[in-house]
């Protein structure tokens, strides 16, 4: 069964993860063998759409571990993420002890009471969530995603220190959780925000940035088989030029490597065969989520990103 000390060097990892569909330059795939060898989280940051998902997603599957995901947002609760308690079942055990304590028996009332108060705090009371159940999972363990733990608050990272750090929470009425088998933790980052060097001092760290043009056009034709090699030469040159400057001032936020592989499926979809003014024009929803952004592909604009690139 695959597992981090099979995965012998960054070659072999580069090529698992790409038998998975996920094409890693030598740098990203540096960090994950890395956070895999040394049992450390790794913190991915980087613009929304360039492949930080996607990563843990692929490197599950590499792995053959569970795929566990805690999607983050404000104000999200500790008890979403950790645990929370069965109310209903323990109210009903409580209603069972005390219609119990009622008949004759040789213990006190009292004591078989404060017997029942002890006993609704046991782990078939306890609804594990994401947090937790990483740590619980059986071998091979599971990779645990955290994913935009920017979009979450800063009490909330104080509360991942003790995870991040030794892969252990606490559970006040039972005490310390220790992993049974450390999971594969990756953050993801939009950086919306900046988080709090302790957490950064606890991961690993890696900028994930948009693709070259080679490795876009690697990951297009791997993912959109039906696209021709004139087609997905034309997609990954577009949207490269539409991340370079000047364009990529004209617009709040360019395609992603998501956005470059939906196009070019719709583009299949439409039997194109050549990428004119007209068929972006047509398309744009699909590279673009922003009415102002679809609005900045005027027609000069888009005569410019056409025009034929200059011999080198």
């Amino acid at each position: 069964m695959p597992s981090e000390q099979a995965i012998a060097s960054i070659d072999a990892l580069v090529a698992a993860l790409q038998a998975e569909g996920y094409f890693a330059d030598r740098r990203l795939a540096t960090a994950v063998f890395l956070a895999l060898r040394l049992q450390r989280p790794l913190l991915l940051e980087g613009e929304p759409g360039v492949g930080k998902t996607a990563l843990a997603q692929a490197l599950a599957r590499v792995l053959e571990r569970r795929l566990i995901r805690l999607q983050c947002y404000d104000g999200m609760e500790q008890r979403e993420a950790l645990y929370e308690w069965n109310y209903a079942a323990q109210l009903l055990h409580l209603r069972a002890a005390e219609l119990a304590s009622t008949q004759p028996a040789a213990a006190p009332q009292q004591d078989r009471m404060q017997r029942a108060e002890q006993e609704v705090y046991q782990e078939r009371y306890l609804v594990s969530r994401p947090l937790l159940q990483a740590l619980q999972q059986p071998e091979p363990g599971a990779v645990l995603l955290i994913d935009e733990i920017d979009r979450a608050d800063e009490p909330f990272e104080a509360f991942l220190l003790e995870y991040l750090g030794e892969y252990q929470v606490s559970i006040p009425e039972l005490g310390t959780v220790a992993a049974r088998v450390p999971p594969v933790t990756v953050l993801t980052s939009n950086r919306t925000r900046d988080l709090h060097d302790a957490v950064k001092r606890r991961c690993l760290y890696h900028w994930l940035d948009y693709p070259g043009r080679e490795r876009e056009l690697a990951i297009v034709r791997a993912l959109v088989p039906g696209a021709g090699q004139a087609l997905t030469t034309q997609v990954a040159s577009f949207v490269g030029r539409l991340r370079s400057q000047p364009f990529a001032d004209a617009f709040q936020r360019v395609p992603g490597i998501a956005e470059s592989v939906e196009w070019a499926k719709a583009l299949v979809a439409l039997d194109t065969l050549v990428v004119d003014p007209e068929v972006v024009h047509d398309t744009a929803g699909i590279l673009f989520k922003q009415r102002e952004d679809v609005a900045a592909l005027t027609p000069e604009r888009l005569q410019q990103l056409l025009a034929p690139e200059p011999a080198p």
